[in-house]
């Protein structure tokens, strides 16, 4: 189950995950050998295909994910901690280091990767910020390291 933090304005206009121009998401998912075909994002819904969840910590578009308020995000917790109750995945992937931070706020486990917690069963990994703004990971290949160790985890024993 990926879950990033928010959609943008223009996910939200578009209706679809990951839908800004220059947003390297779809292309880096293929890249790492996570789908077996290049999608992009009016095909997200096909992720199912391939034993993927896509989601959102908070519903709510905005320019930056700054915007929203503690309230929304405490609340955006409560609704995916059901969701992943209710789905029961084996792992999740924060799509971005501040939702970690936000579940994990005493952790001092830094950056992307395997993390110790867990959230009902399911192991925690963080990837980048696939957004060409992640100034910590700003080229492509910055990022498809990351989404490549996910899928050699997922492979794993």
């Amino acid at each position: 189950m990926f879950v990033g933090i928010n959609p943008s304005l223009r996910s939200a206009e578009l209706g679809h995950h990951f839908a800004g121009r220059g947003n390297p998401f779809w292309r880096v998912l293929y890249a790492a050998g996570l789908t077996p075909v290049e999608l992009n994002y009016e095909q997200d819904q096909r992720l199912a295909e391939f034993g993927i969840a896509l989601t959102n910590l908070c519903p709510r578009a905005s320019r930056e994910a700054s915007e929203l308020t503690a309230a929304e995000i405490q609340e955006g917790k409560r609704r995916l901690l059901r969701k992943i109750r209710r789905l029961r995945p084996r792992l999740i992937a924060l799509v971005g280091v501040s939702i970690y931070r936000h579940f994990f706020p005493g952790s001092d486990s830094k950056g992307p990767g395997l993390k110790p917690e867990s959230i009902d069963g399911a192991r925690i990994f963080v990837l980048p910020n696939p957004s060409g703004r992640n100034a910590a990971f700003p080229g492509f290949e910055d990022k498809v390291v990351w989404f490549r160790r996910l899928r050699e985890i997922l492979e794993g024993p």
